[in-house]
């Protein structure tokens, strides 16, 4: 099985995360695309992330009609600040047979050598960045780009959108929305 892995922060989750995993998804011939919340993203200030429950649960409901879609949570359930290199052991373990891949949107990119254990991460799984086309002039050989139809829409956007009473409806999945506006979240 081809599996990616797509970790995230996912405050919230929006359409641009979805059509990212699902271009991918298509273009490599993944089997399967987990989704995985961080619990606490080592290079961001936690003070504007909301509950990582909340967060998950919104991942679920985003991909919950997607077969070629899946969740896990072992990062939240780790607790503390949440490190690539752990997900990939524990994918590793998990499907030891299977071929894993690591998703990252361009933004990420450029932090890449700041990960921790990155040589070891590199080892053990292959690294997908998707760009917009024309980002990178030249890349390592262990990176693989695609082009990818892209959505320039970003969590903090619809957080603001969110706080300013303005309407972010098509940004993220209508689940999504309602889950939003049920739990007062981004006020």
């Amino acid at each position: 099985m081809k599996i990616g892995i797509l970790g995230g922060t996912f405050n919230p989750i929006h359409i641009g995360h979805l059509i990212l995993a699902d271009e991918i998804r298509q273009v490599c011939g993944l089997d399967k695309v987990f989704f995985v919340p961080t619990n606490v993203p080592p290079h961001k200030d936690a003070d504007d992330i909301i509950e990582s429950f909340h967060r998950l649960g919104m991942v679920k409901l985003a991909v919950e009609d997607n077969p070629y879609f899946a969740v896990s949570d072992m990062e939240i359930k780790r607790g503390g600040r949440s490190y690539t290199i752990d997900t990939v052991k524990a994918f590793k373990n998990l499907y030891p047979k299977d071929e894993i891949s690591f998703i990252i949107g361009s933004d990420l990119f450029k932090y890449l050598d700041e990960w921790k254990d990155l040589p070891e991460i590199i080892d053990m799984v292959k690294f997908i960045v998707a760009r917009r086309p024309g980002s990178f002039d030249s890349l390592p050989s262990h990176i693989e780009t695609l082009d990818i139809h892209t959505v320039d829409i970003s969590g903090f956007e619809i957080r603001e959108r969110i706080k300013n009473n303005k309407s972010y409806r098509y940004f993220v999945p209508e689940k999504v929305v309602s889950y939003i506006e049920k739990n007062k979240l981004y006020r």
